[in-house]
């Protein structure tokens, strides 16, 4: 047999995307697509490994080779270039004829400066304790409660800011991250004609609240979470602030009491607790509102979503750390209908999220 060694046109990704089992649009048999699900934790290790390297933020707008990265982000050149090539399969990261790694749409998304940048998001999906609760979903789905507490001894916000602060940095950056990002999108779909006072209600660090006072110039706006969380308020909302002349920052908790009445009341992502603390926090928006007064609950859905394989891992994995559980259609307007309000449409907020427009009777 003669063999024939690899050109610079017949790299092994090369040439594993021009023969005849990989060709363009192919669809690998069942029995290769299920092992290579199998060996997803390889796919994640290599996004985590390549945020923590900082290769996107290494690799420029013009090719470099693996050697070249390497002195860049202090790593050995041989391995690199397998979590490159491992990558490149994924589309994060592409690789040239002559053995060159460009960036991909998907591998800018990796960097630090980029205004889409999902690199927190990445580490926080990967963080080391993650890779503990995963193997244990089976006795998550046995007893229906999480198995953090098993498995490290405490709750999940207890381990976070008492035995790992540095997750605990990567989740806070994560959340930011997120909320910065999907902000101006509600902004963007909310028409707050006939507002004149809107409260964020869990709103966080008041992303949502800020791009919304900052489209709309006469609305004036409430800021309500935990006082831990509402002492890290965004810059424009604290005292000083650009738009502190229309805020007004409490600190709360909405499932004990929700003390603020407006015109419109926006609840983001915080219905996926257990149960009881959704059905809570729902009452005291129907106890706190005016009659007639509009409530905004946007939520990821587990279904009627483009985004099935992200939602439902989000899904799962709180099912994991709290025992929460995100939302069906069916099941956030039963919710919302059992707290008295009355549910009208239900718009796509972006791939990931929905908003549900409600009244109060």
């Amino acid at each position: 047999m003669t063999t024939v060694s690899p050109t610079p046109e017949t790299t092994p990704v090369a040439a594993a995307l021009s023969s005849p089992e990989a060709g363009a649009g192919q669809t690998p048999p069942p029995s290769m697509r299920l092992r290579e699900l199998a060996f997803g934790a390889a796919c994640a290790a290599a996004v985590r490994a390549a945020a923590r390297l900082g290769v996107a933020d290494a690799l420029g707008e013009t090719p470099a080779s693996a050697a070249e990265l390497a002195l860049s982000v202090d790593a050995e050149p041989a391995p690199l270039r397998r979590l490159l090539r491992a990558l490149c399969c994924y589309g994060i990261f592409s690789e040239t004829p002559d053995g060159e790694f460009v960036h991909s749409e998907m591998s800018r998304l990796l960097r630090e400066d980029d205004p889409h940048s999902l690199r927190y998001i990445a580490l926080w999906c990967t963080e080391p304790w993650t890779w503990e609760v995963w193997p244990r979903l089976d006795d998550a789905v046995r007893s229906g409660t999480s198995v953090f507490p098993e498995t490290f001894g405490k709750g999940f916000f207890d381990y976070l800011h008492q035995d790992a602060g540095e997750s605990a940095q990567i989740f806070n950056r994560a959340m930011t991250t997120s909320s910065v990002q999907s902000a101006q999108d509600v902004a963007d779909l909310l028409d707050l004609t006939g507002v004149s006072s809107v409260v964020d209600i869990g709103g966080g660090q008041g992303h949502v609240l800020a791009s919304l006072l900052e489209k709309h110039p006469a609305v004036h706006g409430t800021l309500l979470d935990l006082p831990g969380v509402v002492a890290r308020a965004d810059a424009r909302l604290r005292d000083g602030g650009a738009l502190s002349d229309r805020v007004r920052i409490v600190p709360g908790d909405c499932r004990e009491d929700i003390p603020v009445e407006a015109d419109l009341y926006i609840i983001k992502n915080i219905l996926e607790w257990d149960d009881e603390s959704t059905r809570r926090t729902l009452r005291n928006v129907v106890s706190a509102a005016r009659s007639g007064a509009r409530v905004v609950i946007i939520e990821n859905l587990v279904d009627d979503t483009p985004s099935m394989r992200f939602t439902t891992a989000m899904d799962l994995l709180l099912l994991l750390n709290v025992g929460g559980a995100k939302h069906t259609r069916e099941s956030l307007v039963s919710r919302m209908s059992e707290a008295g309000l009355r549910v009208g449409e239900i718009h796509p907020v972006n791939a990931y999220l929905h908003a549900f427009e409600c009244r109060v009777p």
